[in-house]
Formats: C-alpha cells, sequence, structure tokens
C-alpha cells in the first residue's frame, strides 16, 4: 500500500489520457489509462501500463498487439466509461469504438497508434507492455487533450506556459555565453 503522503505527491502527476484497446478471435475490450508513454526518439516506441487483472489484458497477451486512442480534452464521457471495466456497464457503448483500418479506436479521437508487442516486463500489480507503432491514424490533432490527474481529476489542456516570443532557451544560452566569456570555464 502506496504512503498517503506519497500518493498525494504522485496525485499531483498530470498526464494525457489515452483508451488503450485489445482484439482477439473476435472479442475486444478497452481500458482508460494516463500510463501510456513515448520511451524511444529513434522508432516510434511505446509502453503500456496494463493491469493483469484487467479483461483487456489477455487479448493483447494473446495477439501480441493493442490501439492506443489519445482522447481529445471533450471525451470526458468516453474516458469515463472506459475506466471501469465495460462489464459493469455491460458494454452498453459499443458506438464508442469503431475499427479505422482494422483497428479499434475511439471515433474523433486526436490520434490513434496500432502496437506490435515486442517485450512485456512484470512489475508488482501490472505489466509494463512494450511495443512497436506500426500504423496510425489522425484525428483531431488541433484539439486540447484530455488530461488526467488523481489529486485533481479530468483537466483540459490551458494556455501556454511562456509568453508569445519569449524563448527560454535562447536566454539560457545566452547566460552561457555571458559565463563562457567570463572565463568561467563553458568545457563540458
Amino acid at each position: 500500500m502506496i504512503d498517503p503522503a506519497v500518493k498525494r505527491c504522485l496525485g499531483q502527476m498530470i498526464k494525457g489520457v489515452q483508451v488503450v484497446a485489445g482484439s482477439h478471435d473476435g472479442v475486444t475490450r478497452a481500458y482508460t489509462s494516463h500510463w501510456v508513454s513515448q520511451v524511444s526518439f529513434e522508432e516510434p516506441v511505446v509502453m503500456a501500463s496494463v493491469s493483469p487483472k484487467h479483461d483487456t489484458w489477455p487479448l493483447i497477451e494473446r495477439s501480441g498487439r493493442f490501439t492506443v486512442s489519445l482522447l481529445a480534452a471533450d471525451q470526458i464521457t468516453e474516458g469515463q466509461y472506459f475506466s471501469y471495466p465495460g462489464r459493469k456497464f455491460r458494454y452498453v457503448v459499443p458506438e464508442f469504438l469503431q475499427e479505422s483500418d482494422g483497428h479499434p479506436v475511439v471515433p474523433n479521437c486526436i490520434a490513434w497508434f496500432s502496437c506490435a508487442v515486442f517485450q512485456t516486463v512484470p512489475m508488482l500489480d501490472h505489466m509494463l507492455v512494450f511495443a512497436r507503432i506500426d500504423a496510425h491514424g489522425e484525428g483531431r490533432l488541433k484539439e486540447p487533450p484530455l488530461l488526467y490527474s488523481s489529486r485533481h481529476g479530468w483537466r483540459v489542456t490551458g494556455d501556454k506556459a511562456r509568453e508569445p516570443g519569449v524563448s527560454i532557451r535562447d536566454q539560457l544560452l545566452a547566460r552561457l555565453g555571458d559565463a563562457v566569456g567570463d572565463g568561467d570555464g563553458g568545457e563540458d
């Protein structure tokens, strides 16, 4: 069990919301996640965290595949629906998943990826699943993404964090140039 103080701190982390779906032998299941991450710059590789207790896991395990739909800020209903095992809702909203080029995706999402699993790593209560993106679709790329924090709940991406025309990088490089110019030993 996570210490309550640590849990409050972890709850401050805010991440994008995705729906991860798996299909095998005509059965498709999906779950809401905010634990999917890009893990490589050189290759299109992602990592998803999946509970082996969820009905999606056996489908991913058997097929060696999953899809990821990135939710837009106006897709809280879809996010909430898939945040519970579908069996609790008796799978009453089949229109929340559609086939796109043969892949189960959330309609009108920001973008989606189809992924081929190449490695799984068991953790204490989840499986980390590493996969290469081998198909994708662009949706509403200009829409703000849906975000989630266990402490703050569902959120919408807000305003830009810096003023237009201000380059923090350029300011830091100027300071570096000044430091090197002062004989501060700019060698790495």
